[in-house]
């Protein structure tokens, strides 16, 4: 399944924001041994309310065309399963970063 991304969003990695869906690989800011597990990446319930930051994230994110450790769903409500996300400015779930290059998990 190819992402669906709008293309009125500001930068390649901006269109998860805009787009309704999108097809991610994740990087942990914290530790290297981190891993993917159920959905749950070390130990961060990977979906719920979702913060872009640029600076101090708790998961940075790769957005590919192929062989995901995540789809992710863009949602305005209840982002309750695996994968949904709901983009917030405050109070997130977690906080991701965009990154182009060098994921730590393919």
């Amino acid at each position: 399944m190819k992402p669906k991304f709008s293309p009125i969003a500001a930068g390649p990695f901006r269109s998860i924001i805009a787009g309704a869906a999108g097809i991610l690989l994740l990087t942990s800011g914290v530790s290297a041994g981190a891993e993917l597990t159920g959905c749950k990446w070390n130990g961060i319930e990977l979906w719920g309310d979702v913060e872009v930051v640029e600076s101090f994230p708790d998961i940075k994110v790769q957005i590919v065309s192929s062989f995901p450790d995540l789809n992710v769903e863009k949602v305005s409500s209840f982002p309750d399963a695996c994968g949904k996300w709901k983009i917030v400015e405050s109070f997130p779930d977690f906080k991701v970063k965009f990154v182009d290059s060098f994921p730590g998990l393919e």
